[in-house]
């Protein structure tokens, strides 16, 4: 077992060398605040927003267990119209621990950056040098607020997982996230963003680009005043009722690691996947508390051609055929109606189903980074959840995936490089 008896023996041991590695991710994602720098993202000293169980709920087990235990689950929880119907946890997670969720980060962040549009701190149209002058002589100089939220920068940054030289490994080496090939360079997040380079003119295609939201995060700081820890709890964290802290990892700088840094239980990533069906707003005794602008929530679901465009052009359509990204959240049009999905790497999900009223948050060790057929499968899995539970059938199947699964087990969609779906 790993990181078990004192001292654990060597071929146990997770470090910051192994914890995205297998079998190290599985323990390393419940604890990471034990491998790196976290900084804490602080709850609502009231009480929690509440998860009621749903009456009588239908067995989802029998839906998607088989898909849940061969996709390396950590945590799995659903809701419908806000009530709990399912929550499951593997042996090392539980409802009160963290789980690293990384790239789900970046819809966080997407939703801070909203919330400082809507109060009047930034503007979708500023350059972001108006807020970081320190990127004035970079590839970053007339770039807009706009552009980076959507991820259409002209910036050369490569994000394929499987190449050790890609920029996406560069930025994990400067942030303290994997070993360093030479230890006199400078270290930090931002230090590493004003070395990137030139690729295309601002506004076109999109490309997913991790480092995009890590400059979208240090405008949200600038504009906001604060670090983004402090930014996330007291804009998202807080007023959306979360039960327990977050994390969020930094670097050595003390920087907020914006791409993909997040720790947090599946319940309260569950209450914000709830507070987006919702159009941002959280119950209350005198009527709903508006937490995320509901124009910019409608904004991102509302597809126009510009966005589809982008996105029509990007790699990113051979896995998600008729979708966009919008304000660092996927679309994905589907049997259920637009979905919205916030996704991170090896495996990390929260489903967000307008028409059938659900959410579903799951956690993984996924091996590799990236899984085509895993993330399919999830994807159809949460289809179906969804399905049921408003009382419809789903591709013939109202009581299982196996026909659809292992169809498409043996026609599994190719994963893009250079244009990664987490």
């Amino acid at each position: 077992m790993l990181m078990q008896g004192f001292p654990p023996s060597p071929q146990a041991v997770v470090t910051t060398v192994n914890w995205q590695d297998p079998p190290f991710n599985r323990w390393a994602f419940w604890h990471t605040r034990e491998l790196l720098p976290t900084q804490r993202i602080a709850a609502a000293a009231r009480a929690p927003r509440p998860l009621v169980p749903l009456t009588d709920p239908p067995d989802l087990q029998a839906i998607v267990g088989d898909v849940l235990a061969r996709s390396f689950t950590d945590a799995w929880v659903v809701l419908q119209d806000g009530k709990l119907v399912e929550e499951w946890y593997g042996e090392q997670g539980a409802a009160d621990t963290p789980h690293a969720v990384l790239s789900v980060t970046k819809s966080l962040v997407g939703c801070v950056a909203g919330v400082l549009v809507e109060r009047g701190a930034m503007g979708l149209d500023d350059l972001v040098t108006d807020h970081v002058p320190e990127l004035a002589e970079t590839a970053w100089s007339g770039a807009t607020v706009r552009q980076v939220l959507d991820m259409r920068s002209g910036v050369a940054f490569t994000e394929d997982y499987t190449d050790a030289q890609a920029d996406v490994r560069r930025l994990d080496e400067w942030v303290g996230w994997r070993p360093r090939d030479a230890d006199d360079l400078p270290r930090g997040l931002y230090a590493f963003l004003r070395t990137l380079r030139s690729g295309t003119d601002h506004g076109g295609t999109f490309v997913y680009r991790s480092a995009e939201t890590d400059v979208l995060g240090w405008v949200c700081e600038r504009a906001g005043g604060s670090r983004m820890a402090d930014l996330i709890s007291t804009l998202v964290w807080q007023p959306m009722g979360a039960e327990r802290d977050a994390e969020i990892i930094c670097d050595g700088n003390g920087t907020a690691v914006h791409d993909g840094g997040l720790c947090a239980t599946a319940r309260d990533l569950a209450r914000f996947g709830q507070l987006l069906l919702d159009g941002g707003a959280v119950p209350a005794e005198d009527g709903p508390v508006q937490v995320l602008p509901a124009g910019w929530l409608r904004s991102s679901w509302a597809v126009d051609s510009d966005a589809r465009s982008a996105f029509l052009a990007s790699p990113a359509e051979q896995s998600f055929p008729g979708g966009w990204y919008r304000n660092q959240f996927w679309f994905r049009p589907g049997e259920q109606g637009d979905v919205l999905l916030c996704l991170g790497i090896h495996g990390q999900l929260i489903h967000v189903s307008r028409r059938t009223r659900t959410v579903c948050v799951k956690l993984s060790t996924w091996p590799s980074a990236q899984d085509p057929r895993l993330m399919q499968e999830t994807l159809l899995a949460c289809d179906a959840v969804g399905a049921v539970l408003a009382g419809q059938e789903h591709g013939g199947h109202r009581h299982g995936l196996a026909g659809v699964v292992s169809g498409l087990s043996r026609h599994p969609r190719p994963s893009p490089r250079g244009g990664s779906v987490v």
